[in-house]
């Protein structure tokens, strides 16, 4: 199975503690044109550790269409592929797991079609209770958000990163931050404990390309993980 956001990252040269979570876009009209360019652009300009496939007002076969084409140049470079809402199309399309929301069904038996060996992410809004549940039905990570204003998608719950301050104290489990999240902002939340930070605009829409979007959040991750790290003892 490919890398993914299914064990807390000790921190290392080649996968830093805080990495990269990226989305795709909600729509893809020409999903090979995006495969072939964005997405491999995106992913060869720096450490990403899933992509999450979530497209919106489609049917099933349009997600099947898409994701042969998308799946094949994300796992070729090591990133986990995860399914948005449905663990059976991720284990039917050959998907590293799925992430489910809280109207997704039953977390439990997606726990269980997945199996495993396959990743399972849930999210949790801004709730320490939904967070504690999603672990004690064998979820691999925990997503908090949204921590700032997003187009994607409508924010019902707004978080803080004291939820993932609090999260990254009291358990082992990985916790991904989501909603908002650029690098001019993301630096709270690395610092906080975010083991992961979900995107979709920054990378997506930057100005300059995806590949750029990609650099940018990888250097603000690597700033801000620098501005916390303890400094050399001594004079």
């Amino acid at each position: 199975m490919a890398a993914g956001p299914s064990g807390r990252n000790g921190g290392s040269a080649e996968h830093p503690r805080c990495r990269l979570y990226l989305i795709t876009p909600p729509s893809l009209p020409d999903p090979a044109r995006f495969a072939a360019e964005d997405l491999a652009r995106a992913l060869d300009a720096g450490d990403v550790a899933a992509l999450q496939i979530r497209l919106k007002d489609v049917d099933d076969d349009a997600i099947r269409r898409a994701t042969e084409v998308l799946l094949p140049v994300a796992q070729s470079r090591g990133v986990a592929v995860l399914m948005n809402d449905r663990a059976d199309l991720a284990v039917e399309l050959g998907c590293d797991g799925a992430h489910l929301g809280q109207e997704d069904g039953n977390h439990a038996e997606g726990r269980r079609i997945l199996g495993p060996d396959r990743t399972l992410g849930i999210t949790c809004h801004n709730s320490r209770h939904l967070a504690m549940e999603a672990g004690e039905v064998g979820a691999d990570y925990v997503a908090f958000g949204a921590f700032f204003p997003t187009s994607t998608k409508e924010a019902k719950h707004r978080a803080t990163p004291d939820i993932l301050e609090w999260w990254s104290e009291m358990f082992e489990l990985p916790c991904v931050a989501i909603g908002g999240i650029t690098a001019a902002n993301c630096a709270p939340l690395v610092k906080a404990g975010a083991d992961f930070l979900a995107v979709v605009g920054a990378v997506w829409n930057h100005p300059e390309g995806p590949a750029a979007g990609v650099r940018a959040m990888n250097a603000a991750i690597g700033a801000a993980l620098r501005s916390c790290s303890p400094g050399p003892s001594g004079s």
